[in-house]
């Protein structure tokens, strides 16, 4: 069923990565390579995976906290990044991307409460059978 709730808060999640992955793009923090723009993409496929694996609720944690886990190294990296920029504290120099990953964070945290809900629902129809 992807009319569930879970659905529009890990759709948000996905959203706060693609948004990373739009204001993101001038990041040049390892050199050539695009790290961030990489774990965009693949924020973006988990979230998507995880939305299409509906029926398997153990999976969509599973998937769900491994986007955590990757959206709280990118936030690190990226208050590492402002906190190593010159201009003192002028936002319009700063930016907000540190907040997207946070906001996925919190989504996904949202997220998983909703479908542990529904996992315990299932066992307890089980259990009346």
């Amino acid at each position: 069923m992807l009319q569930r709730i879970q659905t529009v808060w890990i759709f948000l999640a996905i959203l706060g990565a693609v948004f990373l992955f739009i204001t993101g793009q001038d990041f040049a923090l390892f050199g050539p390579v695009p790290f961030i723009s990489v774990c965009c993409v693949i924020l973006v496929l988990f979230g998507f995976i995880s939305i299409l694996s509906y029926k398997d609720r153990k999976r969509q944690l599973l998937l769900n906290k491994i986007s955590i886990i990757i959206n709280a190294l990118l936030l690190g990296l990226l208050a590492y990044w402002i906190l190593t920029l010159p201009g003192g504290m002028d936002f319009p120099e700063k930016g907000i991307e540190p907040l997207f990953p946070l906001f996925a964070i919190i989504f996904l945290l949202i997220a998983n409460v909703f479908i542990r809900k529904d996992e315990k629902l299932v066992k307890s129809v089980d259990r009346l059978r």
